[in-house]
């Protein structure tokens, strides 16, 4: 029997879940809420894959297969103008999003310094 999924932090359910080109396709590319806090946290913030699955609350390895998949589907939507959407997956929003100080799970510094904890809310299903 297969391991079940590990719940993925993620600090915010992105505003805007799709993108369209102008002349695209009518293929869609689905891209799950953890795999754009993937590429978020890497690309953008600039964190190591050791970092990011501190912050994700899972492994390296399983860093690593998510953000494979996401670039997969970035390139796919951007090469052949596929509308990119953006929902679902198996992950949980930090209960401290509005204000987090972007360091949930790495090393001893909490998740928020108001409240001092690490803790995320309930799983959600965009």
């Amino acid at each position: 029997m297969a391991r079940p999924k590990k719940c993925r932090r993620v600090c915010m359910v992105p505003k805007v879940q799709r993108f369209l080109p102008e002349n695209g396709e009518q293929e869609q590319v689905t891209m799950t809420v953890d795999e754009l806090e993937c590429i978020r946290l890497l690309d953008l913030e600039g964190l190591t894959q050791e970092q990011c699955a501190a912050q994700m609350m899972v492994a390296r390895a399983t860093v690593t297969a998510i953000y494979d998949a996401a670039r997969r589907k970035v390139a796919e939507a951007l090469v052949y103008g596929k509308e990119l959407v953006i929902r679902g997956g198996d992950f949980a929003v930090c209960e401290h999003s509005g204000h987090c100080c972007g360091c949930c799970g790495q090393g001893e510094r909490p998740c928020c310094q108001d409240c001092g904890t690490n803790e995320f809310c309930r799983r959600k299903q965009v």
